[in-house]
């Protein structure tokens, strides 16, 4: 039986989950996960995990938050007068946020405190800096 490989196109079913038991995320509630082995879709841990994988094949994996979504970066976060944000905003903590950068780009940031004058706003992923565990399991391989 074939093996997924770079440059395969997959379907997996996963739930993932933090060291606590919190599931952050599930497809077993919908259609499995497509991508391309290879293509930088996924994270890396979870491409890695799946090469090798034959159809219909689970396997549980630990995925170091440096092959997720990174270290946390405390330099990510910032602290903002209340006055900067748009009057139609009321900030709250654990709200998402599109900051507007010089060159037009936009940088979703997570609101983490609120004091009387200031916002802190973390633009670091929300699994930054977090070990994260998949249930996964290769439903389908179509060979490059």
């Amino acid at each position: 039986m074939a093996q997924a490989k770079n440059g395969d196109t997959v379907k997996v079913h996963y739930t993932g989950k933090l060291e606590d038991g919190t599931v952050f995320d599930s497809s077993l509630e919908r259609d499995p996960l497509e991508f391309t082995v290879g293509g930088g879709m996924v994270i890396p841990g979870f491409e890695e995990a799946i090469v090798g994988m034959k159809e219909g094949e689970s396997k549980e994996v630990t995925i170091p938050s440096g092959e997720a979504y990174g270290d946390y970066n405390e330099e990510m976060r910032i602290e903002i007068q209340k006055a900067q944000i748009p009057e139609d905003i009321q900030p709250e903590v654990g709200q998402m946020l599109q900051l507007r950068g010089e060159d037009g780009g936009a940088t979703t940031v997570t609101v983490t405190h609120i004091t009387d004058d200031t916002v802190t706003l973390d633009a670091n992923h929300p699994l930054a800096g977090k070990d994260l565990m998949f249930d996964l399991k290769l439903v389908e391989i179509s060979q490059a």
